[in-house]
């Protein structure tokens, strides 16, 4: 069970870190968040409501619909504000939260590889049609692919 809380740390406490390189405006990395790449507060909410447009639309990706509420408001209200954190934002979300503990979170829900992949497949069509930056990018699938990966070993059979 170590590579789950591995997993959890890594995903809840690191902020993603792109190689330093220099940006068209004359600007370095170290002086743009990751937050600031894509977008700020309006690039978080749009990766997050084309993301659950994408789950909500999508008959490939029907069981992982059903394990959501038929209101999709305050889980994507949850994903903007626990994105928005990771990605180096305004850290409102988690003090009116208080913690989160992303593992716990979904452990009743019953992932398994199935619905993992359902996930990480919208999750990649959103993230091609709304974040520009493609190193951000490729970062952000590769830790939402860990995660994912490590729900469903943690998981059921959905």
């Amino acid at each position: 069970m170590s590579w789950i809380k591995g997993i959890f740390d890594f995903f809840c406490s690191e902020r993603l870190t792109l190689d330093e390189r220099d940006m068209s405006d004359g600007t370095t990395k170290e002086s743009i968040s990751d937050y600031q790449l894509v977008g700020g507060a309006e690039g978080v909410r749009a990766l997050v409501e084309r993301f659950y447009q994408i789950m909500d639309e999508t008959p490939a990706y029907r069981a992982l619909r059903e394990m959501h509420a038929a209101d999709l408001d305050a889980a994507c209200e949850d994903l903007i504000g626990f994105l928005g954190v990771w990605l180096g934002g305004p850290r409102v979300w988690l003090e009116r939260r208080g913690g989160f503990c992303l593992m716990s979170r979904h452990s009743s829900m019953g992932i398994g590889a199935n619905t993992a992949g359902q996930w990480l497949a919208a999750m990649r069509e959103a993230l091609d049609g709304t974040i520009q930056d493609q190193p951000l990018r490729e970062k952000m699938l590769q830790v939402f692919t860990r995660l994912t990966e490590a729900m469903a070993r943690s998981g059921g059979a959905a």
